[in-house]
């Protein structure tokens, strides 16, 4: 898809103003928004770049950072990738897919963390318990896990991506044991295995009083409700889905690569903004994959995008089992080593600054001059954005005369 020239910034900075006057939002929320609407902006402070052979001169803006921005989300994906790189084995690796019922929305939409927390535990616990099991696999498994709360029309749709190596480490530790080249575990059963582990932790969460109900949740927070809610979700089908596995290890970082650090839209999706509406492409997954156009009013299209803003501090990738935080450099380490796997070393940055080319003449005489600050955003108003020069810019006569 080519690149549009609307970005989900332009969206909030038409609307977003309109949009707080009847919804209220989150602080989570709001910091979101800040930040989307002022990255890559004077608010957001930056350095004057001058050439001191022609005299051209450039500035450059600091991006937001945000996870929920969609211009940040690069070089963080870069970062991790590289990272994980030095942690693989030479085996074969599934792609496994945990999805919550549309029956959970509204609950989920009140209770985001605990909800999101309660499908990694499901998931880790179906996976890592089947695994278990001689009757499977009898060792522990690993898995990578990444969170997404949407679907490709902005809706809610909360689901899990996970890696899992195809095979595990035998209790022991001393023998690696592969599962089967095609299938790692049955479907169908980590599918209703999942669903009762969720659904009895479910249920906990209620009777402790842990769970909130507001809004379109209102009605399930009677326990004969919320009762009748568990037994329709006991009845149905659960969706766990297996893709095909991986061709190598080294393809396992470039495919999840793409999941780790996606957001709810990226800007390219964007197609239209008109008449106070929004346009955009998504897939519709139910008839094939095939490529379509939705157009929402602009407030619709904001309460579906900062609806997948996730609580403060919430992980949104977890490691599990063999691949863990705690047993990288032991469990991992010794399996890489007992399979004669030589896993890619990556080579340390270079913290010498690289030249910089100058884009008007090509010779390596740019240089910094300045920095620009930040402003600070302060909650309740949207500041107004200035332009605060450290020092005076360059002019190309002063440059050209020195030169």
């Amino acid at each position: 898809m080519s690149r549009t020239p609307f970005e989900v910034a332009d969206v909030l900075r038409r609307y977003l103003a309109g949009y707080q006057g009847t919804h209220r939002l989150s602080l989570q929320q709001y910091k979101a928004a800040q930040a989307i609407m002022h990255c890559r902006t004077a608010a957001m402070g930056g350095h004057v770049d001058a050439c001191t052979a022609c005299g051209h001169w450039e500035v450059s803006y600091n991006s937001c950072g945000n996870r929920h921005c969609p211009k940040c989300q690069w070089s963080a994906q870069q970062r991790w990738m590289k990272n994980r790189m030095e942690e693989l084995l030479p085996v074969t690796y599934f792609h496994l897919v945990f999805t919550l019922p549309e029956g959970l929305n509204p609950v989920a939409m009140n209770n985001e963390a605990q909800l999101y927390n309660l499908l990694f535990r499901a998931a880790w616990e179906t996976l890592g318990q089947l695994a278990r099991q001689p009757k499977w696999l009898g060792a522990q498994a690993g898995m990578i896990a990444v969170l997404h709360t949407w679907g490709q029309n902005l809706s809610l749709h909360p689901h899990l991506h996970c890696i899992v190596p195809g095979g595990g480490l035998t209790q022991d530790g001393n023998k690696w044991v592969n599962s089967h080249k095609k299938c790692f575990l049955p479907v169908r059963v980590l599918s209703r295995l999942f669903r009762g582990k969720f659904l009895h932790h479910l249920r906990n969460l209620h009777q402790q009083g842990q769970l909130q109900f507001h809004g379109q949740a209102e009605s399930l927070a009677s326990e004969k409700s919320f009762h009748q809610l568990l037994s329709a979700l006991y009845k149905s089908e659960w969706v766990v889905y297996a893709k095909r596995p991986f061709g190598g290890p080294e393809q396992v970082i470039n495919y999840l690569g793409r999941y780790t650090h996606r957001i709810a839209i990226s800007n390219r999706r964007i197609l239209a903004i008109q008449d106070g509406k929004v346009s955009f492409a998504y897939k519709d997954y139910r008839q094939n994959g095939q490529h379509k156009t939705m157009t929402l009013d602009a407030a619709e299209f904001i309460r579906r995008f900062l609806q997948h803003c996730l609580p403060p501090g919430f992980h949104k990738i977890r490691y599990y089992g063999i691949l863990s935080i705690r047993n990288r450099k032991s469990k991992l380490a010794a399996l890489q080593h007992s399979l004669g796997y030589q896993p890619l070393v990556v080579q340390a940055t270079d913290k010498t600054k690289p030249v910089k080319t100058c884009p008007a003449c090509g010779l390596p005489t740019l240089q910094h001059l300045g920095i620009i600050p930040a402003r600070i955003f302060r909650p309740g108003s949207i500041p107004a954005i200035r332009f605060p020069f450290a020092r005076a810019p360059p002019n190309r006569c002063s440059l050209t005369a020195r030169t």
